[in-house]
């Protein structure tokens, strides 16, 4: 008998679907069990090999599950937002959120003829507001505490505050981006705007300069994994690495948390060394040089603080915030011209290309602290402005790509540790005998550094620290089909909407194409402030600018809205508006906030009520992480 599998998939697929079959609900009397796919992107060339091939297998765990007698909640959603719907909708002028709905309604018509077993009542979309409201608290959230390493928890920043009212910053133990010190008397004196930006070196959300991945012609900043040999992934154009200003997620406060947490996971023991290494712990020096001819200290981290004898140059990170101030008027354009070369390479190719060398001398010097020489510094890109300090101290005897740079640009090279031929490479050893190193020699290399950990404290050189691989996560904008940040800015400050505000939506624009003078399509969008003395309302104001306010749908209370569309079908509903984007905002960068105005209808009194509200549009942004240099 031949198995005509379309009739009897389709008989029961639709029974399962008539009967809720994989509808779960509360059930006490059984062991609950949850598996969890990770949700696609639905894009509009629909389900790919590579999607069921993990379904199926979780799928039939998940009944496996069931007939062993578990409550299986077995959910799927839509990581919905996204650039490539963007750029679609720039291409053709439809809104995204008419081809997001459409490439869904594509996905889960593959999704069924398979005939997973998914509780579709329970199915998430990133872009639907009722899903995003709770990522929106969540960044309030995180906004508004501080880690206390003391107690390794996150504490409300009111504590904080409180705390340095009090005493200032004696006995803190917290994490933050740079290490600071001030009396409660200095703390009290400050105005509201310096005290936000001192929280901001604390919160666990927080704005500060970092090196991205700047895309110009798409308006954006790209993952690392969205790049590739130099230009975007999507489109291939040109990509940069720019100093922007970004929001991040203090995630490197959790380090410590999140390695020792990995003994209780039952996981394979290959999967939990690729998670320490990722998060990379090690123990280290923090030492500065000094450098000629000025008061400025070079700060580095090393792991071996027993080769300092053996340092022959520094490098920094073409990105380093000193590179203008360290270099002399006759390297000027070498540098400058090396520079450019290098923010055409993302960091992933940095680390990659471990045989190429390149740099250029700043023609600045530093002082090696033990020897008392006189080291050149250079620039060169395979040394990281975002892992550690973004400088490092070159010992080319026992580092092979500090020895490759060394010969390249015939620098000194001298031997601290017994043994390898350094004519032919480096001898990377991390055990041996110290030579060449003065109160060292004769130690082997575990003794000698815990020797110069105290050395390096004793001469008031630096101190002993923990270092992590890991970085903070970054937060960056799509140029508008991405989750809003909850923020309105005042003075150039931060500061988050009221809770009972969320979910604060997308402004529904009514073109979805760059304005007449280049903008993203979020210039069309009126530019207005939030109301901070009525923060559950929305209110009228006009920028210096005049824009004009956009007509604005106004949300519906209910969870789990869908963007409504307009009866073509074309766009979601919002009269036209042609108001330019306004240069009011606190950073007119692209990747800042943008505010927009909101207008409510009083059906009663036949009159309308505007009012506006401000935010950052907003995706994440993954970023890898580096090996060490």
């Amino acid at each position: 008998m031949e198995y005509n599998f379309k009739e009897i998939e389709a008989k029961w697929q639709s029974r399962w679907r008539a009967d809720k079959t994989y509808k779960v609900e509360t059930d006490p009397s059984r062991p609950k069990f949850y598996v969890l796919d990770m949700f696609p992107y639905p894009s509009g060339a629909g389900l790919h090999v590579g999607h069921p091939l993990g379904y199926i297998a979780s799928d039939i765990y998940s009944r496996y599950k069931r007939l062993k007698g578990f409550n299986v909640l077995h959910p799927m959603g839509y990581d919905a937002f996204g650039l490539p719907a963007e750029q679609y909708a720039i291409q053709t002028g439809q809104h995204p959120a008419v081809t997001t709905e459409q490439n869904i309604a594509r996905y889960r018509e593959q999704l069924d003829k398979i005939g997973f077993s998914f509780d579709w009542d329970r199915e998430v979309r990133t872009c639907d507001p009722g899903y995003y409201k709770w990522t929106q608290w969540a960044f309030l959230e995180m906004f508004s505490h501080w880690y206390d390493r003391s107690k390794q928890q996150a504490r409300p920043v009111a504590e904080l505050t409180a705390a340095f009212e009090t005493s200032g910053t004696e006995g803190l133990d917290a994490a933050c981006t740079t290490e600071m010190h001030f009396t409660a008397a200095e703390w009290n004196a400050k105005s509201e705007r310096e005290k936000e930006q001192i929280l901001q070196n604390y919160r666990l959300a927080f704005r500060a300069d970092t090196q991205v991945n700047w895309c110009p012609k798409l308006g954006t900043v790209l993952a690392n994994d969205e790049v590739h040999d130099g230009l975007s992934v999507r489109g291939g154009y040109p990509v940069e690495q720019k100093r922007m200003k970004q929001w991040l997620l203090r995630v490197t406060a959790y380090a410590q948390r999140m390695l020792d947490g990995l003994d209780k996971l039952e996981w394979s023991d290959s999967l939990k060394e690729i998670q320490r290494n990722w998060i990379g712990r090690s123990e280290g020096a923090q030492v500065f040089f000094d450098i000629e001819n000025s008061d400025r200290k070079l700060e580095i981290f090393t792991t071996r603080p027993d080769t300092i004898f053996g340092v022959t140059f520094m490098v920094i990170a073409p990105e380093h915030e000193w590179v203008g101030e360290l270099t002399t008027p006759e390297n000027k354009a070498a540098v400058e011209e090396y520079i450019c070369q290098a923010k055409r390479r993302s960091e992933r190719e940095r680390i990659a290309e471990t045989k190429r060398v390149s740099g250029v001398a700043t023609g600045s010097y530093a002082v090696n602290p033990f020897t008392g020489k006189a080291i050149p510094i250079y620039i060169s890109d395979y040394v990281l402005a975002g892992y550690g300090t973004g400088a490092i101290m070159a010992v080319p005897a026992h580092d092979s790509r500090d020895w490759a740079f060394a010969r390249h640009f015939g620098l000194e090279i001298v031997p601290v540790v017994e043994g390898g031929d350094i004519e032919k490479e480096s001898y990377d050893a991390k055990t041996g005998k110290v030579i060449n190193s003065d109160f060292l020699n004769g130690m082997d290399v575990k003794e000698a550094i815990q020797v110069m950990f105290a050395e390096v404290e004793k001469r008031g050189l630096g101190k002993k620290l923990v270092n992590y691989r890991l970085r903070d996560a970054i937060f960056s904008r799509q140029r508008y089909w991405g989750e809003p940040f909850p923020v309105y800015y005042k003075d150039g400050m931060p500061y988050m909407i009221d809770e009972s505000c969320l979910p604060l939506e997308l402004p529904e624009v009514a073109k979805f194409l760059p304005t007449e003078t280049g903008e993203p399509p979020l210039g069309h969008a009126s530019k207005c402030a939030w109301d901070t003395t009525r923060p559950t309302r929305w209110r009228r104001t006009n920028c210096r600018w005049s824009c004009r306010p956009s007509r604005i749908s106004a949300p519906r209370p209910r969870a789990n809205r869908r963007w409504p569309a307009s009866r073509d079908g074309r766009r979601p509903r919002a009269a036209p508006t042609n108001c330019r984007r306004c240069p009011d905002s606190p950073d007119r960068r692209p990747t800042t906030s943008a505010t927009w105005t909101r207008t409510t209808t009083r059906r009663s009194s036949g009159k309308r009520r505007t009012s506006t509200g401000a935010t950052s549009t907003s995706t994440w942004a993954a970023s890898s992480t580096p090996r060490a240099t």
